[in-house]
């Protein structure tokens, strides 16, 4: 396998990555911030209030996009699959 293809295979890897895994974090990311702020101004210190907040989100966000990811992860895998024999080289 050549460099080039190397480098443009992680490349695309990573796309792939960020693509799927975003989405679950920008939420988890917004939900966290603002259970935070609420905290402190209610001064209410409790872990379990970040966490219960933060797993619904996310599940809900799953729920939401997870089609959409499985079918992402689906076309990146065959186009894999499809280019094996280019890597093998």
């Amino acid at each position: 396998m050549s460099t080039d293809l190397f480098v443009a295979l992680a490349s695309q890897m990573f796309m792939a990555t960020l693509k799927l895994g975003g989405p679950i974090l920008a939420v988890a990311l917004v939900v966290g911030v603002g259970v935070s702020i609420v905290q402190a101004v209610t001064q209410i210190q409790e872990m379990t209030l970040t966490f219960v907040p933060k797993v619904v989100c996310v599940a809900l966000t799953i729920l939401v996009a997870g089609s959409w990811m499985l079918r992402s992860l689906v076309s990146f895998a065959t186009q894999l699959f499809e280019r094996l024999p280019e890597f093998v080289q």
